[in-house]
């Protein structure tokens, strides 16, 4: 067994996901980490460490997740014709384009995800927590030659009971 499995094992035990008997809490937690554990033979098998260890693992995240390794072009071989106008960019799929928004512009879907404090008593006893969502105003203009940046933009949304970013800066009698 490897080092990598035998973290995994442990890991998986920490998290509560395997007992100490060897057996998982679900079905479908023991098939992914089963999956784990598979892909993990195979990275020990390579003989990665160091740096390679990381930039293979870099590079193996950002291919499984459908994620380009350089910039976008825009060139007309990077789009695919969805219908009624809508052009989506094969390398990224959050990507588009159309004539009639943002005056024919390409734009990416992700570009802002809006938060709001939110509460319910089924949730968490009611504790204040952040509820993300994104609607037609996440979409943001690009232009090429483009890489996704790091991260979204996170926009906060007030409401009336919370009409502010900042807890400490609510309203006397806001609910906490």
């Amino acid at each position: 067994m490897s080092n990598y499995q035998k973290h995994a094992l442990a890991e998986f035990k920490a998290a509560g996901w395997l007992d100490d008997t060897g057996k998982y809490n679900n079905e479908m937690q023991e098939a992914i980490c089963t999956n784990v554990l598979k892909m993990l033979d195979i990275f020990a098998d390579e003989g990665h460490s160091g740096s390679s260890a990381s930039y293979t693992i870099n590079l193996f995240k950002k291919i499984a997740s459908f994620e380009p390794l350089g910039s976008l072009t825009g060139t007309d071989d990077e789009w695919h014709d969805v219908g009624d106008g809508v052009f989506q960019n094969k390398r990224m799929g959050s990507v588009f384009n159309q004539s009639d928004r943002f005056d024919g512009q390409a734009y990416w879907l992700d570009g802002k995800v809006f938060w709001e404090w939110c509460s319910s008593p089924d949730i968490d006893d009611g504790k204040l927590f952040k509820s993300y969502f994104t609607n037609s105003d996440s979409c943001v203009p690009i232009e090429f030659p483009w890489v996704k940046p790091e991260k979204s933009e996170y926009v906060f949304t007030p409401t009336e009971q919370f009409p502010n970013e900042d807890l400490f800066e609510q309203p006397f009698g806001a609910k906490e």
